[in-house]
């Protein structure tokens, strides 16, 4: 009897583990189908290091012991090396265009993108948003996999979300989690409302698809939280609604255009609220107001109050920024403000924003440009990235790559930095290149360098046919 009623239990344990099995999510038909999608990025560039003449083992040694390092003199030209990394990203149209971070492709030169099928593509960068961190490429192909877009605003705080990446270089990695939260703010990151996951994200995932369980693609994992730089339980996944809207604006113009107003802006708290005869401390308190800005222009003033920013109502400091940058610029919005214990409308004529804050500028993609070689000047040149210009307190410098025929006969070398032309201010690529164009055979024209953090002149001289 006793033996009956046991294997009556166990096959009843059975029914339930089967039924209980039944119930959890199944994942292996997205990956099948929208895995195809999901492709390896692989990026070079080269990195000039300063040369000071000894190795790095003997350089070490004085920094240990606490000895000052040798000083600058005889130190050689800046020496180069290549440097690679690894990310994720997905085809989103059939004819090559794939979605990626912005950080995976800031530093590139060079770009691989690698498909499940093993096939490989050289890609070029459509265009680059630092702020939202999203990239667009574009490599040369056609009846490609696709990804199934979604809809990133239905999701539910709770729901499967999966991700497949290349973490750590580690080929169609799936992973799999719930939604933790949605519209999360990030420290110093104000036009991303992040989906938070508890998918585990890891180096080389950043740019791969967070998938619903309907197989549609509601994210680009981005970032993760993390004390030690690898998954801790907390990732985070730019809203694919966000993402496309930044897509149609590169692939237009090949740049996000932004509104701005030009204030500092700070939440309220009940203390401040009652301070300025609020009830609730709904809204967002002016700090400062930029002169002659737009904010500045519509009258606004430190210590008013935005309850209002174009009919939307604004309850903290994180909304503004991210309703403000997707207003064109130009528009004139109206603002409803707290101010003397009153409310009162005002209009405000929308700028543009365009300068970099910390955080982006380190995302701002970089490309590789070469000066035309038309002239067999033989100058292969770069654009110093927001951390090269800031060490060398320059606001625009061109990185020399490469120099040989005229350059180098001009004595331009490797790790040379131009920032000048005779005597004006280096500006911008474009009119280094119309300069070199304009030179005759024979011609000479003085370039300003930096070598070594040291300041000088150099003639380059237009070869002669």
């Amino acid at each position: 009897m006793l033996k009956k009623l046991l294997m009556t239990l166990g096959f009843l344990a059975g029914l339930n583990s089967i039924a209980s099995a039944s119930q959890l999510p199944d994942f292996t038909q997205i990956v099948e189908k929208e895995g195809r999608a999901v492709v390896n990025i692989s990026t070079t560039s080269m990195v000039s290091e300063e040369n000071t003449g000894m190795n790095e083992d003997a350089l070490e040694i004085f920094r240990r012991f606490g000895f000052p390092t040798p000083p600058q003199q005889g130190r050689g030209p800046a020496r180069q090396h290549q440097e690679r990394s690894l990310g994720s990203g997905f085809i989103i149209d059939g004819s090559g265009y794939i979605l990626t971070n912005a950080h995976v492709v800031a530093k590139a030169d060079e770009i691989t993108v690698k498909l499940m099928d093993k096939r490989s593509f050289k890609a070029k960068v459509v265009g680059s948003d630092a702020r939202t961190d999203v990239a667009l490429l574009k490599i040369e192909s056609a009846g490609l996999p696709k990804v199934t877009l979604g809809d990133s605003n239905k999701l539910r705080q709770g729901e499967w979300v999966v991700a497949i990446g290349q973490p750590f270089g580690l080929d169609n990695t799936v992973t799999a989690g719930i939604v933790s939260a949605k519209g999360r703010n990030l420290p110093d990151e104000n036009f991303v409302p992040f989906i938070q996951t508890d998918v585990a994200i890891n180096p080389g995932s950043s740019g791969g698809p967070l998938f619903n369980m309907a197989g549609e693609v509601v994210g680009i994992n981005s970032q993760i939280y993390s004390r030690s730089g690898g998954y801790m339980g907390l990732s985070f996944s730019i809203p694919i609604d966000v993402a496309m809207k930044v897509v149609d604006d590169l692939k237009k113009t090949g740049k996000v255009t932004r509104g701005r107003l030009g204030v500092s802006i700070q939440d309220l708290n009940e203390e401040l609220a009652k301070g300025f005869g609020l009830q609730k401390p709904d809204g967002v308190l002016f700090t400062l107001i930029e002169k002659d800005g737009p904010a500045d222009k519509a009258g606004l003033k430190a210590g008013d109050i935005l309850t209002k920013f174009n009919g939307q109502v604004v309850e903290s400091a994180s909304e503004l920024p991210r309703l403000v940058s997707a207003i064109k610029p130009g528009t004139k919005v109206v603002v409803q403000i707290w101010r003397d214990k009153a409310a009162r409308e005002v209009s405000v004529v929308v700028g543009e924003l365009d300068q970099a804050d910390k955080v982006s500028a380190q995302r701002e993609y970089r490309g590789k440009d070469k000066v035309d070689e038309s002239l067999n000047f033989g100058l292969e040149v770069q654009e110093l990235n927001p951390a090269q210009l800031k060490r060398l307190s320059l606001s625009f410098g061109l990185l020399v790559r490469n120099s040989t025929g005229a350059s180098a006969a001009a004595g331009i070398q490797s790790g040379d930095v131009i920032v000048g032309i005779a005597g004006q201010e280096l500006t911008s690529f474009a009119q280094l290149k119309k300069t070199l164009q304009a030179l005759k055979p024979n011609d000479t024209i003085p370039l300003r360098i930096i070598r070594n953090g040291a300041p000088g002149f150099v003639v380059l001289k237009a070869p002669a046919k």
